[in-house]
């Protein structure tokens, strides 16, 4: 159902001094999920994807002859502790870390947000709790929180693979930090009904992880190398995508494009707990922010629309993989990304 697809712009390429490769990983998020039932079927789905927001609106239609009423979720993407873990999240100090919020039928939903801590495999909320440390790993105020513990808590959660001591030198001498370990699993949820024989209209926004590197981590040396044929296949990079690297690249003067990278990863496949499983209607709009950034995705139909934005569109659909983006954004006369 999808094949590969590139879709390209013409490129300011200027002069830029040589990167550092380094990088912030994307965390992959999707739509809503209801409790699975075989009456409740999805009408539509309109989805757009920008590296500011993700915006989708949904119309579901319960096709029996009584109201249903069923939990509707929204899974937050997974985010793990770690001294070394470098991970894209627009909020990291707010519980709503991408700043979620949804509509149904016009009016604001008010929902519930469920988070629990796990280590090693082991729900360890209560605990955290209890010794009055918050949930979420990378919130500055958990770090205030654990060297405050009292030591034998401290080490006892280390020697159990809750926390761990880092240490580090911030240029004022040597550091040790108790450091969380711990994966937050986060969702909103409520209870919704849908009044028999009607449609339903519901919205949902965030703000998307957006992974990044300074520089490409596929193509250095004057070749495509590294990372590349797992970028090919994830992005569905063709020849044209290709050529403009190499182009960018050769009018740079050096061994290296003027580019910077990001990415996106939207999780499609974990929804379907409606009636048949397909969407009636699907329509995926991609905005690349900027006319001279290249941005590569698959895609079945593909056409661009705007000076920036590409759409697809489908009926009867089933979303057989995730829809992962590249962006590509070159680099000012600065030596800044534009």
């Amino acid at each position: 159902m999808m094949f590969r697809t590139a879709l390209l712009a013409s490129a300011a390429l200027a002069a830029a001094p040589a990167l550092a490769n380094d990088s912030t990983a994307e965390l992959g998020t999707g739509g809503l999920i209801l409790s699975r039932n075989d009456v409740i079927a999805m009408q539509s789905e309109d989805l757009f994807i920008s590296r500011d927001r993700v915006k989708v609106d949904y119309v579901f239609r319960n096709g029996s002859d009584t109201d249903i009423t069923t939990i509707v979720a929204f899974p937050m993407p997974e985010i793990v502790g770690g001294p070394d873990m470098n991970i894209s999240i627009p909020d990291d100090a707010s519980d709503n870390f991408l700043g979620f919020s949804g509509t149904s039928d016009g009016q604001p939903i008010q929902p519930q947000l469920e988070q629990k801590a796990f280590a090693v495999g082991l729900d360890i909320t209560a605990e955290l709790t209890a010794h009055g440390v918050s949930l979420n790993p990378f919130a500055q105020e958990v770090y205030d929180q654990l060297a405050k513990l009292p030591d034998d808590v401290a080490n006892e959660w280390r020697d159990r693979g809750l926390t761990t001591l880092n240490e580090y030198d911030d240029g004022s001498g040597w550091k040790k930090e108790r450091t969380p370990l711990w994966e937050l699993r986060s969702t909103y949820w409520w209870r919704a009904t849908f009044p028999a024989g009607k449609d339903v209209h519901v919205s949902h926004s965030y703000k998307p992880s957006v992974g990044s590197t300074a520089g490409l981590s596929f193509f250095y040396d004057g070749q495509f190398q590294g990372d590349y044929d797992d970028y090919k296949g994830r992005y569905c990079i063709d020849s044209g995508f290709e050529n403009a690297v190499r182009k960018a690249a050769k009018a740079n003067g050096d061994s290296f494009p003027p580019y910077s990278e990001s990415r996106i990863d939207y999780v499609l496949t974990t929804g379907g707990n409606w009636a048949l499983g397909n969407i009636g209607k699907f329509r995926l709009t991609i905005d690349k922010g900027d006319p001279k950034s290249i941005v590569s995705f698959c895609g079945t139909g593909v056409k661009k629309i705007g000076p920036t934005t590409f759409q697809m569109e489908a009926e009867d659909f089933y979303p057989e993989q995730d829809i992962q983006i590249l962006f590509l954004d070159t680099w000012s006369d600065e030596g800044g990304p534009q």
